[in-house]
């Protein structure tokens, strides 16, 4: 895995940055994309895009794509959308879509030609405990499906390449955006544990820690699987 090249979108922020973090310190030459980039001390390469914008994306995957040997891609981007059903509208459906699976596409289809060149290659999707069902998270959880299914049938189709292709689904974890919305003590962050049968919230190291996992020469007969990094939360009757 040292001296691997790992191109990470969402790469600043919460999840993003802890892998960015791990496979730096484990050598690898870790390539970021975030939407903000100023003063930032990045461990690695780090470039400014909208991924919103997928004409911008696909023009600097391109020109990423020329300047380094991308071995593995891992898709950190795409925020929980929080909405009640009721309050589900087109565009919040789109825009899911749009950040969760249109952007982990693009990425994919840039580099996997040279994975498959290589005869090898890791990509790893971050997809969610939402999965498996989340009360009011219709358009997040209906990406995050979408994009788990990718991971299998990417998997199906890439293997006779050596290429992986695997799913890391975190429960809530300890970022800022979370204590935005729980704060510490608060009611909400109360029913947020007691979904949660280890009773906390997931690290972003501990959920990078799977991440760098799959990517590492011990996950090579490994794909299409996705594993939980929730605490049990997506078990029965949680």
């Amino acid at each position: 895995m040292k001296n691997s090249c790992v191109l990470v979108t969402g790469a600043t922020k919460g999840i993003g940055w802890a892998v960015s973090q791990r496979l730096a310190d484990q050598g690898c030459h870790v390539v970021g994309l975030a939407r903000h980039v100023a003063d930032i001390d990045f461990p690695g390469y780090l470039y400014a895009c909208d991924l919103a914008n997928a004409g911008e994306t696909e023009e600097l995957l391109r020109v990423i794509r020329e300047k380094y040997p991308v071995d593995a891609v891992v898709n950190c981007v795409g925020p929980a959308m929080p909405e009640p059903l009721g309050e589900v509208d087109l565009a919040s459906l789109y825009q899911a879509f749009d950040l969760n699976v249109r952007v982990a596409v693009q990425a994919v289809q840039t580099f996997v030609p040279g994975m498959k060149a290589r005869k090898s290659g890791r990509i790893v999707n971050l997809c969610g405990r939402v999965v498996h069902g989340q009360a009011g998270h219709t358009s997040y959880a209906a990406a995050k499906s979408a994009l788990l299914g990718c991971t299998r049938t990417w998997a199906l189709e890439l293997a006779p390449y050596g290429v992986t292709v695997n799913a890391v689904s975190p429960g809530p974890v300890e970022t800022g955006l979370f204590r935005a919305e729980c704060p510490v003590g608060s009611d909400a962050e109360k029913a947020v544990l007691a979904t949660i049968p280890m009773g906390r919230l997931a690290q972003a190291d501990e959920v990078a820690a799977a991440v760098v996992f799959l990517l590492g020469d011990g996950a090579a007969f490994i794909t299409g699987q996705e594993i939980g990094v929730d605490g049990g939360g997506s078990l029965a009757g949680r």
